[in-house]
């Protein structure tokens, strides 16, 4: 049993739904519900209000994360901001050489997705023509490593050297500093610490775009930064927690640095919006894997998830999708108050690599999992397994076929033996890996959390186990800086 889009987009759910797994029954008894659920998607689709959300000071505040993929003047993604995003892409190309992605949370792992899918491993290591003229990428501020820092300083500082010797020019080095307030701990640590070492040596040039609120009538240390300094600035808007955020300039201004096809992006979210407006469950890939995965969890006790995508460049998409069901959905207290400690547990996994690793567990651990592939049904650039050794017969045997014909067979053959011993299991099959399909992926699964958080009665917009951490932490910073002080 499937979904499927006329995009090609599938979800199969076969080894999910039926006769000693969720059942019709279970969904029966949510009918109701599900379709309060989905009244509740068109008012926050039309008004942006969600029941009983409040910003983490406690104010009434919008959801604005469905109106993302639609690029209409008076949205936050308007002809007028793609504009700006392209400024940035020409800026860039051919003129930066390195592009330093500083953000934790969304503003990391979304980054990361984007990088992974459109640039792979090894991008760094291809010499300019082959990156078409866009610059090198790392990653910092996603944790206050002082050794991995100093890493990279020290690797920017013998990269400078070694244009030095072979262009006589300066290293040109761009920092994409992501941070709504400015005061983010992880982030701004590193940002100070890599920013005050990289102006101190000559040859390197270092500046700056800043990613944050673009509030100027009550300015964030970052904006107030960002104005004083001439920094160019991309926004973080109210309306979109940082793990929706991929959508819009968060994710969209590291996208611009790397050639990433943002309008298939945007599209790839906006068919999957309006695939997702259909209140027949059936014909609804959000309400529906929402439905299931809720239903399972509650009524066969399967709560936790393992997602686990067949392709090594889509492991930073399991990463992501850990902290949008998490945070969206991993709440104490229910929109009227009750404690009710709900919530899904997310498990990163990548096929095959944890077949050799975590398949033992769910294939005769717990009762306790759902596991959630994705595939790839036609990959860009395939490899034929050659019989190299023909003497060798179990070598032999494994050649002849494309090395994603052979990932496909592992695949169905883990599906196949999780679902003969009762383990629940379901696919997402994208046609292909790229933009457009990213988009519609990343964006069903934002609007399932959606979904489930109105079935499960909890905001899956705040994250208050979040701020309870950042209250404990400021103090003990402080009190640390007088101890120091004081010696």
């Amino acid at each position: 049993m499937s979904l499927k889009l006329k995009s090609g987009f599938t979800f199969d759910y076969d080894n999910l739904y039926g006769e000693g797994k969720v059942t019709e029954a279970d969904l029966k008894s949510y009918e109701e519900d599900l379709k309060k659920a989905h009244e509740a998607m068109k008012v926050m689709r039309e008004t942006g209000f969600i029941r009983a959300h409040l910003s983490k000071d406690g104010e009434p505040e919008k959801v604005l994360f469905s109106q993302l993929p639609y690029v209409e003047e008076g949205h936050l993604n308007s002809p007028n901001s793609l504009k700006h995003l392209q400024e940035l892409t020409d800026h860039v190309k051919d003129n930066v050489d390195v592009v330093v992605s500083m953000g934790i949370g969304g503003s990391y792992l979304g980054d990361k997705v984007l990088f992974d899918v459109q640039c792979g491993a090894y991008w760094n290591e291809l010499p300019k023509e082959e990156r078409n003229g866009f610059p090198k990428v790392y990653f910092s501020g996603n944790n206050i490593d002082p050794r991995s820092t100093g890493d990279l300083i020290h690797h920017l500082e013998n990269e400078s050297k070694i244009l030095q010797y072979h262009e006589k020019r300066n290293l040109k080095v761009l920092l994409l500093v992501i941070s709504k307030s400015g005061g983010t701990l992880d982030t701004m640590s590193n940002f100070m610490v890599v920013y005050d070492a990289l102006q101190k040596f000559p040859g390197i040039d270092v500046e700056v775009v800043a990613v944050t609120d673009p509030n100027m009538e009550n300015q964030t240390l970052l904006k107030k930064l960002a104005i004083e300094k001439g920094w160019p600035q991309y926004a973080v808007p109210d309306g979109v927690g940082g793990r929706f955020s991929i959508f819009c300039e968060v994710g969209l201004s590291l996208a611009a640095c790397i050639g990433f096809d943002i309008k298939s992006f945007l599209d790839g979210a906006k068919d999957m919006d309006k695939a997702c407006q259909n209140d027949d469950i059936w014909q609804n890939p959000a309400m529906l894997n929402a439905a299931l995965k809720f239903a399972a969890s509650e009524k066969h006790g399967r709560d936790i998830e393992v997602m686990m995508p067949y392709g090594d460049y889509l492991k930073s998409v399991s990463e992501w999708y850990i902290q949008l069901l998490a945070e969206s959905l991993g709440k104490q207290f229910n929109k009227e108050g009750k404690e009710v400690c709900y919530g899904r547990t997310p498990l990163v996994a990548v096929g095959t690599t944890d077949m050799h690793s975590q398949t033992q567990q769910h294939q005769e651990g717990k009762l306790n999992k759902v596991v959630q592939f994705v595939k790839i049904e036609n990959w860009a650039n395939d490899l034929e397994i050659p019989n190299v050794f023909p003497e060798a017969k179990k070598l032999a045997d494994i050649s002849g076929v494309t090395m994603s014909e052979a990932l496909e067979v592992a695949r169905q053959s883990n599906a196949d033996a999780l679902a003969s011993n009762k383990r629940y299991n379901a696919c997402f099959s994208l046609p292909e890996l790229n933009a457009y399909h990213l988009g519609e992926l990343l964006y069903m699964l934002a609007m399932s959390v959606a979904y489930e958080g109105e079935l499960a009665d909890v905001d899956a917009f705040n994250q208050p186990g979040v701020e309870s951490y950042k209250r404990i932490m400021g103090p003990k910073l402080q009190a640390l800086k007088a101890a120091k002080a004081a010696k």
